[in-house]
């Protein structure tokens, strides 16, 4: 089996780690903790990018020589990392000299096969970049699209790297190698590009009269290496580049883990540096999105970029690192909230997983004195769940192998709930009371042995707690020893006999947090309701009523949903047709992506306040709003109990 190699960006340390460079971390310790289980050899590199104009004006700003900058910034990264257990085959910095080393090696590989000039160059620097932008990938303002700040011009003789010479090449490779880029939608981005003829030869030194913090160019002393071409080739240093044993081993199975902000480099520059450098590309480029605060982009400027650790601290680390892979839609983003945090910890996780086990173990404890009983034989009520079993572990590894961590937690979900059901149509309680000894032993093995199972597939996303989890059922497990697609559908593992906690309790329900601005509106009304129907009545309750009148203005329609799918700018929200007998569905935006498949939704009947004012949400015109209710683990839609015509009110 083909060794497993991922590395995260070489991150960047003018500023602190921020849920930026968590999520990627976290993404990657579990892409790798999982392909252990899966049977690979695997090997994680990440690092600090440590060069560049950035670095050199941080370093001032805090009274520092950028030496002592990135030591001190590059120790809380590798601090951080540690303390999440973060298991790291490599740490690169790109200030050391075995980086320098490789990187001058490379330069002048590429510089002896004729690929990098010397030229003059005009061109739109950005600071915040540290790249030249061309005219057309500015804004219509002339500004950079990332920071949305006017470039300086800037015109000086510079070394450049014929990148516009392998553009032919790297097009061909990417329509090749359908999963070179993934998800799609920034295969399709890069293709754009590259079709659209704005690729360009790549400026790769600065000079030193205005930049001196860089590794020296081997063939020009006066001269130091662009930032990003210095950076990019961490990922080979990390391994040995050329000769090491590590190289020849894992680069065959490269893989990259990148935000989306830093694509192009990835996408376009490196596999052409690749190329030039007589080196086969890696194999998959994995692209996320952004983390959002109500739905803005983090940003220091804003104050609104979330702290990892105090999160993690507060709610703790498995289960912040849960609610990253759960939250986001690899490949979207995703909006982070404290208040999002704490509902998906109480639905899935203290309600499902933890109510399950509590359940479990508890009655366990009851009727068998905390011991495993026999197997027993499993009837149709059994198969049935077994057989579910079998599809969630199928499609958890399936889903999952291809960086699809939020469906992939869902489909294991969807065995969770399952049990759960199972529990109150199985009725240990009965069964238990009526002397039925042999089918209760069936059905609390079956139950342990779906959590033995459960648990060794939460290994690659809550590590110390799925240990725990285990360790309740009596299960002392080197998780080397694990081999997972062996547990999709050999079930009898637990042996009867073991004994197993009396209860668990990980997953406490918490509080939400206190709601900010614009929530704090409606809290203010909630409390207002409160405390007007523990009142008398009076003026105050008189206004929070309303009249027969008032409510004969909703005008609520039952209607068909024809047609659902994800909206293509916003993750949370689903677009969908619904026929309320009009001359054609209408469109409605409604944010139960997180609640709902849109495929599953094709033909249900939904209640539709129909003469909503339309607005329009991420772009997309919503006429009416569906109506749904709460009950504490997620939405329900408020539905009707027999299909009537699309267009009948509701009154």
């Amino acid at each position: 089996m083909q060794p497993f190699y991922l590395t995260t960006p070489i991150y960047y340390v003018n500023a602190k780690p921020h849920i930026g460079h968590a999520y990627t971390t976290l993404i990657a310790d579990s892409m790798v903790r999982f392909q252990r289980l899966m049977g690979r050899k695997t090997c994680l590199v990440t690092g600090t990018d440590e060069h560049g104009d950035k670095i050199v004006q941080a370093a001032e700003k805090a009274g520092a020589s950028p030496r002592e900058f990135t030591d001190a910034i590059s120790a809380e990264f590798q601090t951080l990392w540690k303390k999440w257990d973060i298991q790291l085959d490599g740490f690169v910095r790109t200030s050391s000299e075995r980086h320098k080393e490789v990187v001058q090696h490379m330069l002048q590989k590429v510089y002896d096969a004729g690929d990098i000039y010397f030229g003059e160059y005009g061109g739109h620097y950005c600071l915040g970049c540290e790249r030249f932008y061309t005219e057309k990938e500015l804004t219509e303002d002339g500004l950079c699209p990332q920071h949305l700040a006017k470039p300086e011009y800037i015109s000086e003789k510079n070394y450049f790297f014929k990148m516009s010479k392998y553009q032919d090449w790297l097009r061909e490779h990417i329509l090749a190698n359908p999963e070179f880029i993934r998800p799609e939608r920034y295969r399709t981005e890069v293709l754009s590009l590259l079709d659209s003829g704005a690729l360009e030869d790549l400026c790769i030194s600065r000079p030193k009269s205005r930049l001196t913090w860089g590794i020296e160019l081997p063939f020009d002393r006066d001269y130091v290496c662009y930032v990003w071409f210095d950076a990019l080739i961490s990922y080979i240093s990390g391994i040995d580049w050329p000769d090491g044993e590590t190289f020849a081993s894992f680069w065959p199975g490269a893989q990259h883990l990148v935000a989306k902000d830093i694509l192009k480099p990835h996408a376009i520059f490196w596999p052409t540096m690749l190329k030039a450098a007589g080196i086969e590309p890696y194999r998959h480029l994995n692209v996320h999105g952004y983390w959002l605060t109500r739905n803005t982009k983090m940003s220091k400027s804003l104050g609104n970029v979330v702290n990892p650790l105090e999160q993690a601290e507060k709610y703790g680390f498995d289960a912040f690192r849960y609610f990253l892979l759960r939250e986001m839609h690899f490949g979207s983003d995703a909006d982070f909230t404290e208040e999002a945090l704490v509902a998906r910890f109480n639905a899935d996780l203290a309600n499902d997983l933890g109510n399950l086990y509590s359940r479990v173990l508890g009655m366990t404890a009851k009727y068998f004195g905390s011991v495993v009983p026999p197997k027993g034989v499993p009837t149709e009520r059994e198969k049935a769940l077994l057989e579910l079993a079998e599809n969630s572990f199928a499609n958890f590894q399936s889903l999952f192998g291809n960086v699809r961590f939020s469906a992939a937690l869902e489909s294991l979900w969807e065995l969770v709930r399952a049990c759960n059901k199972y529990v109150d149509s199985a009725a240990p309680w009965v069964l238990a009371k009526e002397g039925r000894a042999e089918e209760l032993q069936t059905v609390m093995y079956t139950l342990l042995e779906c959590l033995r199972k459960i648990a060794l597939h939460l290994l690659p996303v809550m590590p110390r707690t799925a240990l725990v989890l285990l360790e309740q059922l009596g299960q002392n497990v080197d998780p080397a020893s694990i081999f997972l697609p062996d547990e999709i559908s050999h079930f009898g593992k637990l042996e009867p006999g073991l004994t197993v906690s009396a209860t668990s309790n990980l997953f406490p329900r918490v509080e939400k947090p206190k709601q900010e601005s614009p929530s704090a509106s409606m809290e203010k009304a909630v409390a207002t309701q409160k405390k007007a129907t523990s009142e008398p009545a009076g003026d105050n309750t008189e206004k929070l009523l309303i009249e027969y009148p008032d409510f004969q203005k909703l005008d609520i329609r039952v209607g068909t949903v024809v047609a659902a799918d994800k909206h293509p700018n916003a993750d949370k929200l689903l677009r969908l047709e619904i026929d309320l007998g009009e001359e054609k569905p209408r469109q409605i935006v409604s944010g139960i992506a997180a609640y709902f498949d849109p495929a599953t939704l094709v033909g249900t009947q939904v209640t539709v306040v129909a003469n909503l004012a339309p607005r329009k949400l991420r772009g997309l015109e919503s006429h009416g709003m569906i109506l749904t209710a709460d009950g504490g683990s997620g939405l329900e839609l408020l539905t009707v109990n027999a299909k009537i015509p699309g267009g009948s009110k509701v009154s």
